[in-house]
């Protein structure tokens, strides 16, 4: 009877610990899937992001920084290097343009906001893929 209660015990102890292995595999196989999706899909945010924040009001890129990290709470950051890059594009494309002002130490900065064709772009853009989550159908399975 003794040598029974054992050997349950050990297979009981032998479920649990292969129950957690599992967990703890699937856990860490969720959170790397995760972050690679979050990774892919920071990438294509960044232009949503600049033009809310033009949106918002003119901004230097220095604003536009932090407009980004404070209104995604803390989820996008994204580096200056890479918003004067997109910033450079959608001015070439005549999506967004600036107007420049003194301050009191170094070069003029730049204040870039929307143009009428930049705030065509985003409104559609924004009826097209963004208000599709107010939907009451949408939110419904996303609450579920």
């Amino acid at each position: 009877m003794w040598i029974k209660n054992v050997v349950v015990y050990l297979h009981y102890t032998s479920c649990l610990i292969h129950k957690e292995y599992y967990s703890m595999r699937n856990d860490s196989m969720i959170n790397e899937l995760l972050n690679a999706w979050e990774e892919t899909y920071k990438k294509g945010q960044l232009t949503f992001w600049v033009f809310l924040a033009l949106k918002d009001s003119n901004k230097c890129v220095e604003d536009i920084k932090e407009f980004v990290e404070k209104m995604s709470d803390g989820s996008m950051s994204c580096e200056e290097q890479s918003l004067y890059r997109n910033l450079r594009k959608f001015q070439h494309l005549e999506i967004v343009a600036y107007d420049s002002k003194r301050v009191s130490k170094g070069p003029d900065r730049k204040y870039y906001y929307l143009t009428d064709i930049g705030k065509e772009l985003f409104k559609r853009f924004v009826e097209r893929n963004i208000l599709i989550f107010t939907k009451e159908s949408i939110n419904n399975l996303l609450n579920k």
